[in-house]
């Protein structure tokens, strides 16, 4: 019985650097938005810092049951599992408003337990993802992730005082530099290894040169078990738990669009009840992790592009990502040295990894036929509407807040459009011509 490319095993060794080489890769998104959610709260520096590490001990756990699973729950994928980004802005709203951290967290628990219910349901629509579907919508994942690359190179914050430096462009440049020699000249083990080895050599550039500092790393508590609750108990809401599951539908469609497109990358069935398997492990965790003080969770798309380039396929070694990140959450000490990591040098990692996966979507594209159908205008659309969002941030804010909410993350805006035009030109309409290019 052959086995399936997800289910490859590697030795110990291997499995902890490749799964390391995940954890760096999406450091930087994980602790975002607990930091922005955080000062919008007005959170003490301390108590901001407990909910980056209880969304590092969440995202952890959610990791480690998306890739392992149990029955009924998780993809068995190498899918990585953070906090989403997508709720930020309505979260940042809720707590600003007077409603506090309580009001936050029920309106997370109440949506993302509607979301499990209706999480098989919206596994079905996965026959309306054939590759014209599909391939626009890695592309766009992609995409969409370069300008977090650009930010990252140029420091992260825009407010320092070195934002867009030439040192801190230039340390992305050698880090990529890196990435890019030891792919063209390494042997197979130094080019799965890549990644971790480039942003190892420009930490440590960046700290003979004095641009990155360990001295912090030694102060505070080095073991800090998750605390439940600590905010008070939740508080339900109508208006914020209405507002929760418009986001929560956003998140559905962003998961159903990462696990399609890792399924795509490591080459195995991705069905309708393996979906479903996922979706359902995205709301578990997000229902849960209100508990432990953090927020909901989705699949990360940066870690996609880290599949697609390295050809590690292992869901175990984004399990043993996930063991790291859960002890990243026990042991504030190594939070620290992790985030000691300048943001340029993830900028320089982000810029190959995320322009992988846009590639993987162009692969995916050269399969659909494009004549004497409307294939083209299919995936033109559903790119535009993708790419509006990214470059043109504003572009929707005078418009219900349902409308800006579905269509804020491009990854969304393009899934939708392209599942939309694809039912009225192919799937409602008397096929033409095959999708796919026939393989005789």
């Amino acid at each position: 019985m052959s086995v399936r490319p997800e289910d490859t095993r590697y030795p110990a060794g291997k499995t902890f650097a490749w799964g390391l080489q995940h954890v760096l890769t999406m450091y930087g998104g994980i602790i975002a938005p607990p930091l922005i959610i955080g000062s919008a709260a007005g959170l003490q520096t301390a108590q901001i810092g407990l909910l980056v590490t209880a969304a590092l001990f969440v995202s952890g756990c959610a990791t480690l049951l998306q890739a392992l699973g149990v029955p009924g729950f998780g993809s068995r994928l190498p899918l990585v599992q953070g906090v989403s980004f997508a709720s930020v802005a309505t979260l940042v709203a809720m707590v600003t408003t007077g409603g506090g951290l309580p009001v936050v967290f029920g309106a997370i628990i109440a949506s993302a337990l509607l979301g499990l219910l209706i999480a098989p349901f919206f596994a079905h629509i996965i026959r309306f993802f054939p590759p014209v579907v599909t391939g626009t919508v890695i592309t766009v994942i992609g995409l969409s992730l370069m300008p977090v690359a650009a930010r990252w190179a140029m420091g992260g914050n825009m407010n320092s005082a070195d934002w867009g430096s030439p040192g801190n462009i230039g340390l992305a440049a050698l880090v990529l530099a890196v990435i890019l020699l030891l792919n063209k000249v390494g042997g197979p083990g130094i080019k799965r290894l890549s990644v971790l080895l480039a942003m190892a050599v420009g930490t440590l550039y960046a700290w003979a040169t004095g641009a990155a500092s360990f001295t912090g790393v030694g102060k505070g508590d080095w073991l800090a078990l998750p605390g439940m609750l600590t905010f008070g108990l939740p508080v339900f809401d109508v208006a914020a738990i209405l507002s929760m599951l418009l986001i929560v539908l956003v998140l559905l469609t962003e998961t159903t669009a990462g696990l399609i497109a890792i399924g795509e990358i490591v080459e195995t069935d991705v069905d309708g009840k393996r979906i479903a398997a996922g979706l359902r492990a995205d709301m578990l965790t997000s229902a849960l992790a209100p508990l432990f003080n953090s927020f909901p969770q989705s699949a990360f798309a940066q870690n996609i592009g880290l599949v697609a380039m390295t050809g590690i396929k292992s869901r175990f070694v984004v399990a043993a990502g996930g063991g790291i990140l859960l002890m990243l959450g026990l042991l504030p000490v190594l939070g620290r040295l992790v985030a000691s990591i300048p943001m340029p040098v993830l900028g320089g990692a982000g810029v190959v990894l995320f322009g992988t996966v846009a590639a993987s979507g162009i692969r995916t594209l050269a399969k659909v036929n494009y004549k004497d159908n409307m294939n083209l205008v299919i995936v033109a659309t559903a790119i535009a509407f993708g790419m509006i969002p990214i470059v043109m941030p504003t572009f929707y804010d005078r418009f219900p807040v349902w409308v800006q909410t579905l269509f804020h993350s491009g990854i969304s805006a393009a899934c939708m459009v392209a599942l939309v035009l694809n039912l009225l030109f192919n799937a409602l309409s008397a096929p033409r011509a095959p999708l796919v290019r026939s393989r005789d």
